[in-house]
């Protein structure tokens, strides 16, 4: 499935172009404009589709995991609220224009933010519990949304920007974001596919897992700083994706059941799939314009998500 959705990711788009031309464009590029779309612009954006998808996935199946909440996706920490933040002040305090300048700031407001719920959730007696998280995420979360419509609001300028970036696309990113991303994503995975076992052994609650001998607070740190990397990065390069880390890990246990070990890997293969699946059919979908990719996993997400409720499937975490 995945091969054949990368397959598709270059060969289709919204400019028509014969699959010959697409696969010379691809082994042999002539500085044609046919092969420079090809091999410049569909390529970079399936890599970036490939990356962001991954570390959406995996992202969800961690922060799935450690609330212990299956309706948790990345956002739920105020992550993708504190990339949004440093983008508001990068266009409205730095008059920054670019996108490869919106990364930084992004990813800075991401970590930051991270930071800031670990912190709030982890001050006073006990230890930092999936409750107590979720409502310092939450807190910061509206704190963040406020602080950014009030921004965008007194600023037209900044409102502008924000309406482009806002929506989450894969289009117009060159390979410079990739290269910037890239050791982000990477370094979230490794950290991510690291945890499985301990996260099987929180499954049964903390005294539990501790008791398996399971380090609470070491996995519990690790998992929040790969949510942060991964989310952080993917919503700095593309903007805000909703519903790929909240649906995706609900259909790895559908297939693999409640073993992490199973869960995270295939989260990471499965979420390109739907990701970039969704801007396939945004290309095309009302050509020669394009859809965002937001926009459309919105609509492919909520059914699925509706669905599996439903059905009442979704495996216990």
């Amino acid at each position: 499935m995945l091969l054949g959705v990368v397959l598709l990711s270059i060969a289709v788009g919204a400019k028509s172009i014969p699959l010959g031309t697409v696969v010379r464009g691809l082994l042999t590029p002539d500085g044609s404009e046919n092969a420079v779309i090809v091999h410049d612009y569909r390529t970079t954006r399936t890599l970036l589709g490939l990356g962001v998808g991954a570390a959406l996935g995996a992202s969800g199946a961690l922060m799935q995991a450690l609330t212990r909440n299956p309706l948790a996706d990345p956002g739920l920490l105020g992550i993708e609220s504190g990339a949004s933040a440093g983008v508001v002040l990068a266009i409205g305090l730095f008059q920054i224009t670019s996108l490869i300048g919106y990364v930084w700031f992004a990813f800075a407001g991401a970590a930051l933010t991270a930071v800031v719920v670990y912190v709030l959730g982890t001050t006073g007696r006990g230890a930092a519990t999936p409750v107590r998280l979720v409502l310092a995420g939450t807190a910061v979360n509206a704190a963040l949304i406020a602080g950014i419509s009030a921004l965008t609001f007194l600023d037209d300028r900044t409102f502008a920007a924000m309406r482009l970036w806002s929506v989450g696309s894969l289009a117009g990113r060159d390979a410079d974001v990739l290269t910037e991303v890239t050791p982000f994503l990477l370094a979230g995975l490794v950290i991510a596919l690291c945890l499985p076992g301990a996260l099987n052994a929180l499954a049964l609650g903390d005294a539990a897992g501790a008791a398996l001998g399971a380090r609470v607070a070491r996995t519990r740190v690790l998992g929040v700083l790969a949510i942060t990397l991964l989310c952080g990065a993917a919503t700095a390069a593309v903007g805000p994706v909703g519903f790929v880390g909240l649906t995706v890990p609900h259909i790895a246990r559908l297939v693999t059941g409640p073993d992490h070990r199973w869960i995270l890997p295939y989260s990471v293969v499965l979420a390109p799939v739907l990701l970039l699946g969704a801007d396939v059919v945004g290309r095309v979908l009302v050509r020669p314009d394009e859809l965002a990719v937001g926009i459309v996993t919105a609509f492919l997400g909520a059914p699925v998500i509706i669905v599996l409720v439903r059905r009442r499937r979704v495996a216990a975490l």
